[in-house]
């Protein structure tokens, strides 16, 4: 916060625990637009399009609306974010705000993936995590950092629209030494001056040709051979 305020950044935080923030979507959170039994989507729905969320969401998706970059500070737990941050997408990211926008047809699917209300906006993970580097790597036991990584780059950032940068993960928290936490420091500040001219993560846009529709698979030929997995939709 400091560094980007000092390069002359207006800077607007979530502190979710500071906030004492609802982590579970239930009926209260849509008022008369709940169903009964309650359904997430048409009842989230309903209450954004009648201004009717709850104030703590409304100023959530406030800040999303005003700002061009989003930082998401948070330790890995459990292989993702936390309880509270996923709860925090859950109620925020609702059904006709960060989902559920656009026409379909023969050509579109919807305006998501590279698409959609934060469309213009960019965002970086900030993850700290307790192992070691090695065992998030493609021989890791745990797996590569970007496959753990992908639901929430691609899933939930990249579906709305948001352009992701590559994320800054520190591991090893659980035993940093002093100059480890101050080189850690140091390449964080780097890394937030950096932000407007960081190229993003190359993921493939939905509705621009790579993708039949509505089956929504990735046409034959376009991957780079042996690539497999999440890295199909990533391009180059």
């Amino acid at each position: 916060m400091t560094t980007l305020e000092a390069a002359g950044h207006e800077v607007r935080v979530s502190d979710l625990y500071a906030m004492n923030w609802k982590a579970v979507v239930d009926a209260a959170d849509f008022g008369e637009h709940a169903t009964d039994p309650l359904r997430v989507i048409p009842s989230s729905g309903g209450a954004y399009q009648a201004g009717a969320l709850t104030p703590d969401v409304t100023a959530e998706q406030e800040k999303l609306l005003w700002a061009d970059t989003i930082v998401f500070q948070f330790p890995m737990w459990w292989y993702t974010m936390p309880a509270i941050l996923k709860g925090w997408v859950d109620r925020v990211f609702s059904f006709r705000f960060a989902y559920g926008v656009g026409v379909h047809d023969e050509t579109r699917y919807g305006e998501r993936f590279g698409e959609g209300t934060l469309h213009g906006r960019r965002a970086i993970l900030s993850v700290t995590v307790g192992g070691p580097e090695s065992h998030y790597t493609d021989r890791g036991i745990n797996g590569p950092i970007e496959d753990l990584l992908f639901p929430i780059h691609h899933g939930i950032l990249w579906y709305p629209g948001v352009e992701v940068l590559p994320p800054f993960v520190v591991y090893g928290t659980d035993s940093i030494t002093g100059d480890a936490f101050e080189r850690a420091t140091k390449m964080w500040r780097e890394r937030l001056l950096a932000l407007e001219t960081t190229e993003p993560i190359a993921f493939r846009r939905q509705n621009f040709g790579d993708y039949e529709i509505p089956s929504l698979r990735l046409k034959p030929g376009l991957e780079l051979p042996g690539r497999t997995g999440f890295g199909l939709h990533v391009r180059g």
